[in-house]
């Protein structure tokens, strides 16, 4: 599958393709409302960062609890309650005289929440595409989502201004309620991927298996450290660009949507596994520059060719994938989605606390040469022929796990 055409003739990825559209926008617009919010409140860059993205940190809670449940759950069903759930913790952090400690219990309620959304999702669109279209589809995806940043972010930015942070909430509290609705009514109801009862032992005991693979190992590492810290840089644009953060995340958008686009649609196969390294390394290598405190164009710049660097990680999905049974792959794209969501809290946290003692832009410049180090230093096992062994290796690890059956039903 190579093509935008064949991948819409697939009657189940629009709907998917548009749940997933308006929920980015919905958290896009959101985020940097709860973000100025706090900002205002407190003047301080690290609790406007956590603002932003310490939901994230969060999902490790969920990714050791709930993983489990991303392959033993109807897809649809449970997409559409977590949508819901996000319109209520929403509008919840709308209303008026919320204490700064309760908006951070519902932030962090969601983030362990949403570790499991990643599951189901990313799961469902391996179920429903052939083996081949998965990149192609999980890049249409990443596309959208850079699109609907770009839309969040500015309808965020007008928003705020026109109606205050508060009123841009109640709007994506809304947005929230769209989603839920599309995927009631686009989704067809289809059967957990693997029988059993979900478990805090169950997911545990499958994340030690999928984590037991030393190829594997490599692989969730570089999905989810050089990528977290990058997004620490990101946690400070509100303070390093009070006035403009929202151009630099719609920058940022922009330059993910240029690579995602290019990698997912153009790049052959046989230049996949050189350019992953390439880009890797740019995804920190242009926030060094903001040591010297650029302007508002260099910075804007510096964004845009850093956020190409995030397409690596559809390479390093699709090799994921390539190593993983079928029947797991919701609970191996889940762990994938939580630990990257994970890293990008600590990395806004990092990212926060060295800015509050030196300067946003230094806090950047900082975490950046941190993801180079990382990326430089995982680069062994990244190299093509050491990260591909067979997924059905994952299957006969040893008898402390019973072989799990896929039902599927046809869309």
């Amino acid at each position: 599958m190579r093509t935008y055409r064949e991948l819409f003739r697939i009657p189940e990825f629009l709907p998917l393709f548009t749940t997933v559209s308006v929920q980015v926008a919905a958290q896009t617009a959101t985020g940097l409302a709860l973000g100025t919010l706090v900002y205002a409140a407190t003047g301080s860059p690290l609790l406007s960062a956590l603002a932003m993205f310490g939901p994230s940190l969060a999902q490790l809670a969920g990714a050791l609890t709930l993983l489990s449940a991303a392959d033993r759950l109807p897809p649809r069903a449970t997409l559409t309650g977590l949508a819901l759930l996000f319109a209520l913790g929403t509008g919840v952090q709308a209303v008026p005289g919320m204490p700064l400690w309760a908006a951070f219990a519902v932030l962090l309620a969601l983030g362990v929440a949403s570790s499991l959304g990643g599951g189901v999702r990313y799961g469902l669109l391996n179920e429903i595409l052939p083996q081949r279209g998965f990149l192609l589809g999980r890049s249409v995806l990443n596309m959208s989502s850079g699109t609907m940043q770009i839309v969040g972010f500015a309808l965020g930015g007008v928003l705020v201004t026109a109606l205050s942070a508060r009123g841009t909430l109640l709007v994506g509290a809304g947005l929230y309620l769209v989603a839920a609705a599309l995927a009631r009514f686009g989704l067809t109801a289809r059967p957990p991927r693997a029988t059993g009862r979900a478990s805090v032992r169950k997911t545990w005991r499958t994340n030690a298996l999928l984590w037991s693979s030393a190829p594997r190992r490599s692989v969730y590492l570089a999905l989810w450290v050089p990528n977290g810290l990058v997004v620490g840089c990101e946690s400070l644009y509100i303070a390093y660009a009070p006035g403009h953060a929202g151009l630099l995340f719609a920058c940022g958008a922009v330059g993910m949507l240029a690579g995602d686009t290019l990698v997912g649609r153009f790049v052959p196969g046989r230049w996949r596994a050189r350019l992953g390294a390439p880009l890797r390394l740019l995804l920190a290598a242009p926030y060094l520059l903001f040591a010297l405190n650029p302007g508002l164009p260099v910075a804007a710049v510096a964004v845009v060719l850093a956020s190409v660097g995030f397409s690596a990680s559809l390479l390093l999905q699709e090799r994921l994938m390539a190593l993983t049974p079928t029947e797991l792959s919701g609970q191996a794209l889940g762990l994938s989605s939580s630990g990257m969501l994970a890293m990008q809290g600590v990395g806004a946290a990092l990212a926060g606390s060295i800015a509050q003692v030196t300067s946003p832009g230094t806090g950047m410049a900082v975490v950046a040469a941190l993801s180079l180090a990382v990326t430089v230093a995982l680069a062994p096992g990244l190299r093509t022929g050491r990260g591909q062994e067979p997924a059905g290796r994952l299957q006969g690890s040893g008898s402390s796990r019973t072989k799990e059956t896929k039902e599927t039903t046809t869309s």
